[in-house]
């Protein structure tokens, strides 16, 4: 009988077709669960090989690092040795190895003692059978039983006998990138950023994350469509769209590695940490809209259902971001209400399950609510360090600094060491050397014309400017990683889909490696200011030994530091007067910032809040102060205090 076994391209899981023929069925399935069990072992072993390269992978480039710091080599961070590393090894699994089947394209039987992978190449028949569109599941006939096959991903580029078990392995599902690689590196992002500074410019954050995403999408856009016009293989305008959105996610991680070791000008780590951050969420929702508005765009006929899909997906695009950041803010409101206002901070272990739990649960519920579930992990991120972090125990707080930061050093070498592991093992590679050099070209000019035109503009209504070497570390530090691989690998179906993969890819390793090594020699060309250590001590978000943020006093900030946007103070007044009191156990309370609520206000301060300088008898005489209309000196010298407090996550 025919034994199928799982290929490149389907897993497969087997059924009784019919209740007859018990005798029958009853030998088949022994020779069925023999081989199955057999394919079980066989892959069971080959994934744990996979994962040991991996662990072995990340280990070395662990101990490279090491060396690196320990000879203060400054030429090359840790993700670019990951990136080497990773090339190194796909080499090795590349042009090594045993060959893994028999490919059977003709339907001869099998050897049913060999231990391979089996292949067959079925045909459709009928008139129907065939429609062009490959089919979610495939059941199949084979003696008697049903076998079902699941789709996986389109037939591999490279020939069968170049093709190792081991080689297959090593590429993973898309999948595992937007579930389980993804979600702590954004997360952390906004979990650990130095909020003061984010805030401050968060006016110019979203002018280059916004405007200058969208602007880096189209120039990328048109001149790689004009690129692809010399080339053999054409592309449409959508498809060189899509390529724009996909290269335009930013990664300087890096880039922003050398500027905390080396303490660079605040104003500057945060313009470029804070552009990274929100580009990476405004890019994979662009990526989203387009592809809406490729549906729509392909269904409508008249010239004004082309426009409505145009608007369509610009109303999408709001809809998805914006939607996405609430997502994200509630799940840490809501984290928040409950580790202030319930005593599950007396037990750490649950404190700290419930936080890691409620902050992944954020990038879910976006995904089932059809929304962008990276964008919804970072706000949450941002949530949960503004306010949820400042109600936690000692020990969760130093627990969950301790636990992302980790898991976002091991995922970040993890997919930097896949991209180029992936290089050499990834079936589906298409290279086109004319496209890899446009678009080299193209990202370079998109990068200036978004950097230097904003910050022409920002200028003008800045009290703090944006110098113009400040602007030149900006478009330098404009490097490609994680989230523009991911969106490539995502899908590799057709050929236009293939080129940007490799294209994306070769940047990401060359912009890692190279760009990356030369940030410091930069930033000493530039003479951009380094060693600023003020910051460390001042800083809103900089932990102690204990994992505590420290508060920042009045008179410890420069001037510099107080000069905010109307929308950074606007934002202020608000988190100052309501969220942070209603969210938090810092100072004032509600009843000092919102007495009209009376009982409500009390009711919705905590002990911890009445237990500070300013307790319920000091309220109590304030509020009968006022009725009388008599000075409220009872809390001057407090609301100082309370300022400072405020400062904390600014």
């Amino acid at each position: 009988m025919f034994l199928p076994a799982a290929a490149v391209v389907f897993y497969a899981t087997a059924t009784l077709a019919s209740s007859e023929m018990a005798s029958v069925q009853d030998a088949t399935l022994e020779q069925v669960d023999e081989k199955t069990d057999n394919y079980k072992e066989i892959e069971h072993v080959d994934d744990s090989l996979d994962l040991l390269i991996y662990l072995i992978l990340l280990t070395i480039a662990i101990l490279t690092t090491w060396v690196f710091k320990k000879k203060r080599l400054a030429y090359i961070h840790e993700s670019g040795v990951s990136v080497i590393l990773g090339l190194i090894i796909g080499a090795i699994l590349r042009y090594t190895g045993p060959a893994h089947r028999s490919l059977m394209a003709d339907g001869t039987i099998y050897d049913p003692n060999s231990t391979g992978i089996i292949s067959w190449n079925v045909v459709p028949t009928g008139p129907k059978a065939n429609p062009g569109i490959p089919p979610n599941m495939l059941k199949m006939n084979i003696s008697n039983l049903t076998y079902t096959y699941t789709y996986s991903s389109p037939e591999s580029n490279m020939k069968p006998e170049d093709l190792t078990d081991i080689q297959e392995k090593a590429t993973f599902d898309p999948e595992i990138f937007f579930y389980l690689i993804l979600p702590p590196i954004i997360f952390n992002a906004g979990y650990s950023m130095r909020k003061k500074h984010f805030f401050h410019n968060i006016g110019s954050i979203l002018t280059f994350a916004l405007l200058g995403t969208v602007i880096s999408t189209f120039v990328i856009a048109l001149i790689m469509w004009g690129v692809t016009q010399t080339m053999k293989i054409k592309m449409t305008f959508l498809e060189t769209l899509h390529f724009g959105c996909i290269i335009s996610a930013t990664d300087p991680v890096t880039t922003l590695a050398i500027f905390t070791d080396l303490n660079v000008d605040p104003t500057l780590n945060g313009l470029v940490l804070g552009e990274s951050l929100l580009n990476d969420a405004v890019a994979l929702v662009l990526v989203g809209s387009l592809e809406d508005y490729g549906k729509l765009f392909n269904t409508s006929e008249s010239d004004a259902t082309q426009v409505a899909a145009i608007f369509k997906a610009i109303l999408h695009f709001f809809s998805i971001f914006f939607g996405s950041v609430g997502l994200g803010a509630l799940l840490g409101v809501i984290t928040a209400i409950l580790t202030k206002y319930t005593h599950i901070r007396e037990f750490p272990i649950l404190e700290t399950s419930l936080f890691f739990v409620l902050s992944y649960s954020s990038y879910l519920l976006a995904e089932v609510a059809q929304m962008s579930g990276i964008v919804s992990v970072l706000f949450c991120g941002i949530c949960q360090a503004h306010y949820t972090f400042s109600n936690l125990s000692q020990e969760s707080k130093v627990r969950t600094r301790q636990l992302f930061e980790l898991l976002n050093f091991l995922m970040e070498n993890f997919i930097f060491s896949y991209i180029g592991v992936s290089m050499f093992t990834f079936s589906r590679h298409r290279f086109e050397f004319l496209f890899i050099v446009g678009a080299l070209f193209a990202i370079g000019v998109a990068r200036a014309l978004n950097i230097y035109p904003l910050s022409l503009l920002l200028n003008i209504g800045r009290k703090n400017k944006i110098p113009c070497n400040f602007q030149h570390m900006m478009w330098f530090s404009g490097l490609r990683g994680a989230l523009s691989f991911a969106l490539a690998i995502k899908n590799t179906v057709t050929e236009p889909r293939q080129i940007f993969l490799t294209t994306t890819s070769l940047i990401a390793i060359f912009t890692v490696i190279f760009c990356g090594g030369l940030t410091s020699p930069l930033l000493k060309f530039l003479k951009i200011p380094i060693g600023v250590i003020q910051e460390d001590s001042n800083g809103d978000t900089l932990p102690d030994r204990d994992g505590y943020e420290e508060p920042e006093s009045e008179s410890q900030r420069t001037p510099t530091q107080v000069r905010r946007s109307v929308l950074a103070r606007s934002w202020k007044s608000v988190d100052s007067a309501v969220l942070k009191p209603l969210l938090t156990h810092s100072r004032p309370t509600l009843m000092d910032t919102m007495q009209w609520m009376g009982p409500v206000a009390r009711w919705l301060t905590t002990e911890e809040q009445m237990t500070g300088d300013s307790s319920l008898r000091e309220y109590e005489q304030f509020a009968r102060a006022e009725r009388k209309g008599l000075p409220t000196t009872t809390t001057t010298n407090n609301t100082t205090d309370d300022e400072n407090t405020l400062s904390h996550g600014d």
